[in-house]
């Protein structure tokens, strides 16, 4: 059974950070790019970032660029978001999700696999 199991969440001061990781299980992932959406109550899903497969090709959502990155560990099948300079808005359940492509991670369409979401809560 292919899962992903986000961890990390948690409640931070605002300008924290905070990691968050991704745990792929049921098969291997390293053909596929993995991304990071998050969800807050009332507003739309929105793109965090994303990884290809191999790790070479990165993309940002607008609002997160230079605030937070997206790794891989190939060996454990595990992808990271490191947060820094947390804001109150980045408030949000967070999922992870995977796909073959990296514009398939970054439309949000298509997704073959998401997890159930962390929590991320930045207070003022």
């Amino acid at each position: 059974q292919v899962q992903l199991v986000e961890s990390g969440g948690g409640l931070v001061q605002a300008g924290g950070s905070l990691r968050l990781s991704c745990a792929a299980s049921g098969r291997t992932f390293s053909n596929y790019a993995m991304g990071w959406f998050r969800q807050a109550p009332g507003r739309e899903r929105e793109f965090v970032g994303a990884i290809s497969g191999n790790g070479l090709w990165k993309s940002y959502g607008d609002s997160v660029k230079g605030r937070f990155t997206i790794s891989k560990d190939a060996a454990k099948n595990t992808v990271y978001l490191q947060m820094s300079s947390l804001k109150p808005e980045d408030t949000a359940t967070y999922y992870c999700a995977a796909a073959i492509t990296l514009a398939t991670i970054e439309s949000g369409n298509g997704i073959d696999y998401w997890g159930k979401g962390t929590l991320v809560t930045v207070s003022s």
